[in-house]
């Protein structure tokens, strides 16, 4: 009786693909606010353009060197907790191998079956330390050139959310371009959202709604405060 394929759905998005969401989420909703703020407050295009473009670019560096940092800090944890591993398997061998039988046995394998598991890995130090690295401290090796290219990606995520909101300021008036800033804004944010969701496993709507609301209510704030004090 021919059966339908098992086919099972996960999140395979790469760190690069996280990295963009990071960079772009932030890219697209700071200068929005910002522009949206500075047009309830004054009524010239090249200050909201001259301030958008200096935050953008401040906000792309702090964002990239964060991320810098973050990856960074991630491999300097990985390299530190490895030697620890090291040390412990050829000095504590006994102990290591108890933790190794307490994994297992969590997942209800019996000491039997454990046991042969356990001296397998006695001949095999490095899987052995490879193994306590993913299953007892839950960590994956970090690629060596991981920190830069998180820090490059972030950064021009950021830049590019970032000139959506602002590009209107650059042709139009400022009440011209704050309307279609926002238009513009509001529907990159809906289909950033939905693709966002599509590659993390979320509900791609859900998604893209959230991301609309959080982008418009900032912007909003930023405009009717602006405003007040204007």
């Amino acid at each position: 009786m021919p059966q339908t394929p098992h086919i099972e759905r996960h999140f395979t998005g790469s760190a690069t693909v996280r990295d963009i969401v990071i960079g772009m989420s932030d890219g697209l909703t700071v200068p929005f606010a910002l522009a949206a703020g500075l047009s309830g407050a004054v009524d010239n295009t090249s200050i909201i353009v001259t301030a958008g473009l200096a935050e953008i670019a401040a906000g792309s560096i702090a964002m990239g060197l964060g991320g810098y940092l973050a990856a960074r800090s991630d491999a300097e944890h990985y390299h530190t907790e490895r030697a620890r591993e090291e040390t412990e398997v050829r000095e504590k061998a006994t102990v290591e191998a108890q933790e190794v039988a307490d994994v297992f046995r969590a997942y209800g394998l019996t000491s039997a079956e454990i046991k042969p598991v356990v001296e397998a890995f006695r001949k095999r130090p490095e899987v052995w330390v490879d193994f306590m690295m993913r299953f007892e401290l839950g960590l994956e090796k970090p690629e060596p050139r991981r920190a830069l290219a998180s820090a490059l990606t972030i950064a021009a995520a950021y830049i590019g959310g970032g000139f959506i909101p602002l590009g209107p300021y650059m042709a139009m008036n400022t009440t011209t371009a704050l309307a279609a800033s926002v238009g513009i804004t509001l529907l990159a944010l809906a289909i950033f959202g939905y693709v966002k969701g599509h590659f993390t496993g979320a509900s791609p709507v859900r998604s893209s709604v959230q991301t609309v609301l959080i982008g418009g209510v900032a912007a909003t704030a930023a405009f009717l405060i602006a405003r007040a004090i204007s």
